[in-house]
C-alpha cells in the first residue's frame, strides 16, 4: 500500500483529493493537514510515503513544511509533491530546492493525480519533466536563484556521472539514459543513485535543479 498524507488549508480540497486516492486499491490516507506545521507532525508520527502539500497554507506554509520533512533524516523516505494553482510560480521552484520530489497543478486530471502518486512513491522520474524544466529554467539564477553550487562537488562526479546528471535534468528516464549512452539500465540506475549519493540529492528533482544551478543545463537548450 502507498501511504498519503494530505496537508491543503482547503476542505473540500481535501475531502475530493481523499475520496479519489481511497478509491484506489493500492493507496491509503493515513492523515490531513490543514496548515505547515501540522503536515510536518503528521509526517512525523505517519511516516508516509508520499505527501501531497499544499504551499499557501496559514502559519507555517507549505515551502517551510517542505524544507522540515526534508531535513529530518528519519523522514529520509518520505516524498513530498508540491500542489500549485499555476505551474510557473517561484515558490514551485523554491519547493524543488528544498526537497520536494516534484509538482502538481491542482487542475490535474484524476487518472494524472493518481499516476503521480504512483511514480513518486516508486523512486521514478517527475510526472511532468518539460513544466519541471520551465520553472527550473525561469527561476533558477539571476536575482531570485542562488549562486551555483561550488565545483568541489562537481569534482566529486566522474565524466560518465556528469552525463547522467545532464540526461536526468533533460527528463530522460534510466531506460532513455541507457539507449542514449549505450549502456544496460541497471548500469543507467547505478549511476543516477551514485551520482545523488554524492551530490547528497534526495532524488531526482533534486538533480533536475542542481544541474541548472551548476550551470551545466542552461534555460532555453530544452523545450
Amino acid at each position: 500500500m502507498i501511504s498519503v498524507l494530505l496537508a491543503d488549508d482547503q476542505l473540500l480540497v481535501r475531502a475530493g483529493f481523499r475520496a479519489l486516492l481511497n478509491a484506489e486499491p493500492d493507496i491509503q490516507i493515513v492523515g490531513e493537514a490543514a496548515d505547515g506545521l501540522e503536515a510536518v507532525k503528521l509526517a512525523q508520527q505517519t511516516r508516509p510515503d508520499v505527501v501531497l502539500m499544499d504551499i499557501r497554507m496559514p502559519g507555517v506554509d507549505g515551502l517551510e513544511a517542505t524544507r522540515r520533512i526534508a531535513a529530518e533524516a528519519d523522514l529520509s523516505d518520505v516524498r513530498v509533491v508540491i500542489l500549485t494553482t499555476f505551474e510557473l510560480d517561484e515558490y514551485v521552484f523554491e519547493a524543488l530546492r528544498s526537497g520536494a520530489s516534484g509538482f502538481l497543478v491542482k487542475d490535474t486530471e484524476p487518472v494524472e493525480l493518481i499516476r503521480a502518486v504512483r511514480a513518486v512513491a516508486a523512486g521514478d522520474a517527475l510526472l511532468s519533466p518539460s513544466v519541471t524544466r520551465r520553472v527550473i529554467g525561469e527561476f533558477a539564477g539571476g536575482s531570485r536563484g542562488r549562486q551555483a553550487p561550488p565545483p568541489v562537488a562537481l569534482d566529486q562526479l566522474t565524466d560518465r556521472e556528469r552525463e547522467v546528471l545532464v540526461l536526468v535534468a533533460e527528463g530522460l528516464s534510466n531506460d532513455e539514459i541507457a539507449g542514449r549512452l549505450v549502456i544496460s539500465p541497471a548500469t543507467a540506475k547505478t549511476h543516477v543513485s551514485r551520482t545523488m549519493i554524492k551530490l547528497g540529492a534526495r532524488d531526482r528533482a533534486q538533480l533536475v535543479v542542481y544541474a541548472y544551478e551548476a550551470g551545466l543545463i542552461r534555460p532555453g537548450w530544452l523545450g
